[in-house]
């Protein structure tokens, strides 16, 4: 594996500054820094996507089929409500993984549902933002 697409959905760029009691301080830029960093010892590529809208995430991940041998991907609230998404990664056929920074099934119970996860070569979350790397190590291995 030698490039991997880093996508995350709506609100996370306000990682760091909002409901730091769920997602911690971390910022975005941090997590992106990190996987990056972590990619570059193995030889791998990261390309980095932050969009709050579903259209551009969808793009992305159709764009991807070009380019890419990998995804990880925070969908956010999209992880609830997007078919358009899971399509996309579907079609994609590329292996993806889905992170969440928190444990959502300890949460309400409409984020217990994730349209994009079956499409999804597995799931990482509620261990923070290691679930980021340890996704690119699931996928680069």
């Amino acid at each position: 594996m030698k490039k991997i697409l880093l996508l995350n959905g709506p609100n996370l760029s306000l990682l760091g500054k909002r409901e730091t009691e769920i997602y911690g301080t971390t910022t975005l830029q941090d997590i992106v820094d990190a996987v990056k960093e972590a990619a570059a010892k193995k030889g791998v590529d990261v390309v980095d996507i932050q969009s709050d809208e579903e259209g551009v995430l969808v793009k992305a991940i159709c764009d991807a089929r070009e380019w890419a041998d990998g995804i990880i991907i925070n969908p956010a609230a999209y992880t609830h409500t997007s078919v358009a998404i899971h399509d996309a990664i579907k079609g994609s056929g590329l292996k993806a993984i889905e992170v969440h920074i928190s444990n959502v099934y300890a949460r309400e119970g409409y984020r217990h549902e994730s349209l994009t996860a079956g499409v999804c070569v597995g799931q990482i979350c509620g261990l923070g933002v290691r679930g980021y790397l340890l996704a690119l190590e699931a996928l680069v291995g």
